[in-house]
């Protein structure tokens, strides 16, 4: 299958498709930095850096499509609609221009007309309503007023964890599929991969430690940080603790919720990687720990780059030969699908 994408950011939920058959021929992203990673991940796909509104690169992207498309991703910017980003009401998100680059994917089936689409972004997505021919609509009205006569369109919300994912983040997919074709969902597992059967047998780190592993080195945090967790078991927060919570120079407990300071759980998936997962003050950032001798628990840390890609279902050989700085791989871990999930969405096509 010969496939295009779109804000393709540093190609995460697109590094496996390879395994599938799926030769993504030509992508677009705005960042440099994100691009340079694309182009590590996916070496095959012709990279076009730069704005997709921008007359010159949507004309490169258009000369590089092939003539009969199989498939068009799209990962349209999530933080103009996201619960971490600023827009908490509907008014705002209207005002944001980042919501309006579906308009551009619209223009890319119109032209292009490929036999499958597949847009992912944030659940919040599926309930972003946006002005459109005098009338504030949802996205999947949009693209059924655009498209229903030639594409059937299908909606929905998935956790990862139930496609095989070793943690539990929550995505819209929509698809379009031409008429005429059979496109079902995949089956959805019951039972969820614990991090126990991930990243239990790599080396235990301590921060600012490193081991001879590629990207498995832990981030150096304040003394304050490490006391704090190392009195703290899995999955409990830092806050629990009756003498080492987390508080001031003056002793003034530290107000914040629950989910901060907090370790994960051996017996369940990670938790969504967020763009802050370098710091244990965010959400469920910290690895789960084993209980030692003196009573304190080891690991007093966020998880390692390794880890993150272990728990995002990445192909770590892969990343061996990715070169990049280590505060670029958690942003793109933190705003990039599991690609094992892409995989599952798209393996009904390829008969996987």
């Amino acid at each position: 299958m010969k496939a295009m994408s779109l804000f393709s950011g540093a190609g995460i939920g697109e590094s496996r498709l390879g395994e599938m058959g799926i030769d993504v021929v030509a992508a677009n992203e705005l960042i440099e930095s994100r691009a340079e990673i694309y182009r590590q991940l996916v070496p095959f796909s012709k990279m076009i850096c730069g704005n997709i509104l921008d007359e010159n690169v949507l004309n490169q992207l258009i000369e590089n499509s092939p003539s009969d498309l199989d498939l068009l991703i799209a990962t349209p910017p999530c933080q103009g609609v996201s619960i971490a980003g600023k827009n908490r009401n509907a008014a705002q998100q209207v005002a944001d221009d980042r919501n309006y680059l579906l308009l551009p994917i619209v223009d890319f089936i119109k032209n292009l007309r490929p036999k499958y689409v597949l847009i992912e972004n944030v659940p919040q997505y599926l309930d972003l309503a946006l002005p459109y021919k005098g009338n504030l609509k949802g996205v999947t009205q949009i693209l059924t007023d655009e498209f229903s006569s030639d594409y059937e369109i299908d909606g929905q919300v998935i956790n990862c964890a139930d496609l095989g994912v070793p943690q539990s983040r929550r995505r819209s997919f929509i698809k379009l599929f031409r008429k005429g074709t059979h496109w079902p969902w995949p089956e959805f597992s019951s039972r969820h991969i614990p991090l126990s059967e991930v990243i239990f047998d790599l080396p235990s780190l301590e921060a600012g430690e490193r081991s001879d592993l590629k990207w498995h080195f832990a981030r150096k945090h304040s003394d304050e940080h490490v006391l704090w967790m190392s009195h703290t078991p899995s999955g409990c927060s830092a806050f629990d603790n009756p003498v080492f919570f987390p508080q001031k120079k003056n002793g003034e407990p530290i107000k914040a919720f629950s989910t901060t300071y907090k370790r994960l759980r051996w017996e369940k998936p990670s938790s969504a990687i967020t763009m802050r997962n370098d710091a244990i003050s965010s959400q469920m950032n910290v690895h789960p720990g084993r209980k030692k001798r003196d009573g304190t628990y080891s690991d007093a840390r966020v998880l390692t780059p390794l880890e993150l890609l272990m728990v995002n279902s990445m192909d770590t050989a892969q990343w061996n030969l990715v070169q990049a700085s280590e505060s670029v791989v958690r942003k793109v871990l933190g705003e990039g699908v599991p690609p094992l999930a892409v995989n599952q969405i798209l393996s009904p096509l390829v008969g996987r």
